[in-house]
C-alpha cells in the first residue's frame, strides 16, 4: 500500500513538471501574421504596368512601391495592396538598415514590368526608393519580412455622405483609416 502512494506521489510530481514546462514554453513561442520573403530592386521606367496601365497617379508621391512576386499576386488581387516591410538578412553582412520598416503600396506584377528587376523569382520587387530605405543600394536581394496591411477608405459623395471606396485614392474628401491584417 504504501510502495502504491509513492508511486502516485511520483506520478503526480512529474504531471506537474510537465504542466510547468509547457506553460513555460508558451511563453516563448512568438506568434506573427508576417511571412517571409525575398525582394529585388528595380529602376524607372515602371510604366505602363499590369495594374494601371499608364495611369502614373496610382503611384505613391512618396515613391515607395513594388511589384508582386508569384506568391503574392493572386491573380490581380495583389493590385494596390499595402504591405509592410523590412530587411531581414542578405547574403553580405551589414546589408539590412537596422529599425527599418516601410510600408509600399503594389502596381505591377514583378515577372512582367517594364524595368528589369535585379534578381528573379522574389517575393516583391521594390522601387529603388523603397529598398534603399531598408537596405544598402548595393545590395540586389535582401531577405524581407512582410506582412499586408489592410487599408479602408471612405470619400463624402456629392450629398455630404460617406461612401466606401476601394484602395487607396489621392482624391479630396479621402478619409483614410489603416490597420493590420
Amino acid at each position: 500500500m504504501v510502495g502504491a502512494v509513492e508511486q502516485t506521489i511520483e506520478m503526480y510530481k512529474l504531471h506537474l513538471s510537465l504542466q510547468r514546462l509547457i506553460l513555460l514554453s508558451t511563453l516563448f513561442i512568438h506568434y506573427s501574421q508576417c511571412d517571409v520573403g525575398t525582394a529585388a530592386r528595380y529602376s524607372p521606367p515602371f510604366l505602363p504596368t499590369t495594374c494601371f496601365g499608364r495611369d502614373a497617379s496610382e503611384f505613391p508621391s512618396s515613391n515607395m512601391f513594388g511589384a508582386a512576386g508569384e506568391g503574392i499576386w493572386d491573380n490581380g488581387a495583389a493590385c494596390g495592396r499595402q504591405y509592410q516591410v523590412r530587411c531581414i538578412s542578405a547574403a553580405a553582412p551589414r546589408t539590412c538598415i537596422p529599425g527599418q520598416t516601410i510600408q509600399i503600396k503594389i502596381v505591377d506584377r514583378a515577372q512582367s514590368t517594364v524595368s528589369k528587376p535585379s534578381a528573379g523569382g522574389t517575393s516583391m520587387v521594390l522601387s529603388t526608393t523603397a529598398f534603399q530605405a531598408i537596405a544598402n543600394a548595393s545590395a540586389s536581394l535582401i531577405n524581407i519580412e512582410f506582412q499586408h496591411v489592410r487599408v479602408y477608405c471612405w470619400k463624402y459623395t456629392s450629398e455630404n455622405r460617406l461612401k466606401e471606396c476601394n484602395g487607396l485614392a489621392s482624391l479630396n474628401g479621402i478619409v483614410q483609416k489603416e490597420g493590420g491584417a
